[in-house]
């Protein structure tokens, strides 16, 4: 909220100042006589141009921009769209930095609701110590009562999010920005559902990385040259794989690296669009981040309530002797619940993984599922939550795309 905050004092900062000026500027106007009107007129001095209040103040934002992004002798009108370009392609640079923030000059409608800034978490001293979860006490946490956006309560014409406890109008969040029309559409059928709705605070996994997290990914993704907010094609994501191990590893993909890349491009791309889009691969790289620098108990302490309490439901289903253990064929039986989605024509939720995405013959779901199924090592409860945590927080998005591999 800081962004936002620092932003709106200069734009309020600058207005003052521009009022006093107009002021000051009116009365030079009184006083000065014509001759002197129409040489200032010729002039480039911004005080002694005879402008109209109006046009004044339509001059000022650009003015105001133009201090703020361009040096002294930029001109908006003489721009070459290679700097628009750049502009855009730095904007989205920042919203890349921010999670989805959006300034407030960005919005396309004056009377929309400003969306926030988020804030990115901070690692605390503890974050890697165990997390003690208790199996028989469900935790049950209740929706807000208030929309998150307007704070206001209207029942049953409230959304609720199946990962935290905010709650939602439908019309706050079109004015706000953030989903578009087929987004709201599938948040009025799915939200009361079983299979529930996902805000646009949880559905974004990138939001969990740190500071430093974020920059590192960030990095990388300037050094493979990948523009924000751009789709993606197979080609390209195959040669940012090829360019990360030349990087990290300083040498090329294998063949069978090559395979694994495009087996993962199906999974980003379960309608066959042909190319994947900018969030679900931002999802799926902000996830490797967290595999790679987290460990599990910190995984385990980036769950809500709600997702420990399913997990709690789903364990204590599976331990019917009540022993507090399980087999790791039935953990990953779990695992891959996570991801089941409620077809759009059943009303069940007991749905075929293949709902989620496409999985090819060679991939981990597939050729491990006979391995799986006869592995019966004991697991017990706490050891299931922390081998789960990277799973449940996967399956956090409203999209379809499978985001991380199944376990095997």
């Amino acid at each position: 909220m800081g962004v936002l905050m620092s932003k709106k004092q200069q734009v309020e900062k600058v207005q003052k100042c521009s009022a006093v000026v107009s002021a000051f500027q009116a009365g030079l106007k009184e006083r000065a006589p014509k001759p002197a009107e129409g040489q200032a007129e010729d002039g480039e001095g911004p005080a002694k141009t005879p402008v109209s209040p109006d046009e004044k103040n339509a001059e000022e934002p650009h003015q105001e921009e133009a201090d703020n992004s361009a040096g002294p002798s930029t001109s908006h009108q003489t721009s070459p769209p290679t700097r628009d370009e750049c502009k855009v392609n730095q904007e989205a640079w920042s919203r890349l930095r921010d999670g989805k923030g959006v300034e407030p000059e960005d919005l396309d409608k004056s009377h929309q609701l400003t969306p926030p800034a988020f804030v990115r978490p901070k690692r605390e001293a503890n974050d890697d110590q165990p997390v003690e979860v208790d199996l028989e006490k469900k935790e049950q946490p209740a929706n807000d009562e208030m929309c998150d956006v307007c704070e206001v309560w209207t029942a049953d014409d409230l959304y609720p999010c199946r990962i935290c406890t905010r709650v939602f109008h439908d019309g706050c969040l079109r004015e706000l920005g953030y989903l578009r029309a087929e987004a709201l559409q599938e948040m009025r059928d799915t939200a009361h559902t079983v299979t529930g709705w996902s805000c646009y605070y949880c559905d974004n996994l990138n939001l969990l990385l740190t500071e430093e997290e974020m920059y590192s990914l960030m990095e990388t993704f300037k050094q493979c040259k990948i523009i924000p907010e751009s789709c993606l094609v197979s080609d390209e994501l195959l040669q940012y794989r090829h360019f990360a191990s030349k990087q990290l590893f300083d040498k090329d993909l294998t063949d069978e690296q090559e395979e694994e890349v495009l087996a993962q491009f199906a999974a980003l791309d379960p309608e066959k669009k042909g190319h994947i889009e900018w969030s679900d691969f931002l999802y799926f790289e902000s996830l490797a981040v967290l595999r790679k620098f987290r460990t599990e108990n910190s995984l385990v302490r980036l769950l809500t309530a709600k997702e420990r309490d399913k997990a709690r439901s789903v364990f204590l289903s599976l331990n019917l002797d009540k022993d507090g253990m399980i087999t790791r064929a039935e953990c990953r039986q779990a695992q891959q619940s996570w991801f089941h989605k409620l077809n759009k024509d059943s009303q069940s939720c007991n749905v075929s993984i293949s709902h989620v995405g496409p999985i090819c013959e060679s991939s981990p779901a597939s050729s491990g599922s006979e391995r799986s199924k006869t592995d019966d090592r004991p697991l017990t409860w706490a050891d299931f939550l922390r081998e789960s945590a990277i799973y449940i927080l996967a399956a956090r998005p409203n999209s379809s795309a499978m985001h991380i591999r199944l376990p095997v």
